[in-house]
């Protein structure tokens, strides 16, 4: 194991933030893996510590036949964010900006600097491609901020991996992931192995997130070069491990083996691997997703839990007045997949309270709620 730690510009006098990478394995092929981009996330980030103890023993048994990266703690900035006990881990409390927007956009830079130079080896594209990324990277002026710095630190080392998972997790909720509908069939095994209960597929939701600014630009520059042989050779996904509570032993055990039995039948790997033990669940438009909101103040009683299937029409949570003893009992307008509810238990105007995965395209545009 090789650890390489980056600092982050514009640490306040008297401090200093860093970016931990730990990277297990050598050769040609590679898998990234971090967590908690979103600080106040914490399941992923003691998946990660499970990744990182069976990574070391895997690779001190000769079974590793790549490289593996692994970044436990993607947000040193955002874990520091306490208010009054509460964490703030999601938007940069200095600029207010999600940590997990505005990535950098790669495909316009490395379409004009390999105009002419790709061909028909796909395999020479990727190559040309990949080293186009990281120059550009590494070209791009001083980063402004931390968040910024931090950004592009995260971003060199995944846009040259095969295989990118950013683990996530969501308020209250069941397991699911985010990920281009053409690495679907792919990403199938992995959701029967972590046992997700839903697949929302998108190919731009909107705000240059992390997952996207790793294999969103591949898709772009295999259209805008029709005639060169370029595959989508960033297979990036985001997992949600549930929700925000969701830190236990025996899960995050599981959650690690689980990605492992992936990476190994990706070929990353060696050894023996179980097979999932369920089939994989369906992959639905990101775009048929409903967030259903409250119509006025009050205290929320939610009558469905995640994970459930529920038709469209049926009762999801009821809010209560109880000054002026107002009930509303918000049902779902579509069918599909309840799979996140909020942790805060007052309505509040303009908040999320549930979200229902349907088949049918419900919203344009940028998808991504922030």
């Amino acid at each position: 194991m090789e650890r390489i730690d980056h600092a982050l510009p514009w640490s306040h006098l008297g401090s200093e933030r860093q970016i931990s990478v730990f990277r297990f394995g050598i050769g040609e092929r590679k898998a990234y893996i971090q967590a908690s981009l979103h600080a106040d996330e914490l399941p992923g980030m003691r998946t990660a510590w499970e990744l990182k103890k069976r990574l070391a023993e895997l690779e001190t048994q000769g079974l590793l036949n790549g490289v593996i990266e692994l970044v436990p703690v993607a947000n040193p900035l955002g874990l520091g964010q306490l208010l009054q006990g509460n964490h703030q881990g999601r938007f940069d409390a200095g600029s207010g900006k999600n940590f997990n927007r505005d990535f950098v956009e790669l495909s316009a830079p490395v379409a004009a600097a390999l105009d002419g130079h790709l061909g028909d080896d796909p395999h020479a594209n990727i190559r040309l491609i990949r080293q186009a990324m990281a120059d550009h990277l590494a070209a791009l002026p001083e980063a402004s901020s931390q968040l910024q710095g931090m950004q592009r630190i995260l971003l060199s080392h995944a846009c040259t991996a095969d295989v990118v998972l950013d683990l996530h997790c969501d308020a209250e909720a069941a397991l699911h992931m985010y990920a281009l509908p053409q690495h679907w069939p792919q990403w199938r095994s992995l959701a029967a192995h972590l046992n997700v209960r839903v697949g929302l597929l998108a190919e731009d939701s909107g705000g240059s997130s992390f997952d996207e600014a790793c294999s969103l630009p591949w898709l772009r520059l295999s259209r805008l070069f029709p005639d060169a042989q370029i595959p989508l050779a960033c297979l990036a996904t985001t997992i949600e491990l549930g929700g925000q509570a969701d830190t236990g032993r025996v899960e995050s055990v599981a959650h690690a083996e689980g990605i492992l039995a992936f990476l190994a039948e990706q070929g990353l790997i060696s050894g023996e691997w179980p097979q999932p033990a369920q089939e994989a669940c369906e992959g639905l438009p990101f775009d048929g997703t409903e967030l259903l909101f409250a119509p006025h103040p009050g205290v929320v009683s939610f009558l469905r839990k995640p994970g459930e299937w529920i038709e469209a029409g049926d009762e999801i949570f009821e809010v209560i007045d109880p000054l002026s003893d107002r009930v509303s009992t918000v049902c779902a307008g579509t069918s599909g997949v309840l799979f996140a509810i909020e942790r805060l238990r007052y309505a509040q105007p303009g908040f999320w309270l549930a979200k229902v995965a349907g088949r049918e395209a419900l919203r344009h545009g940028r998808l991504l709620n922030d």
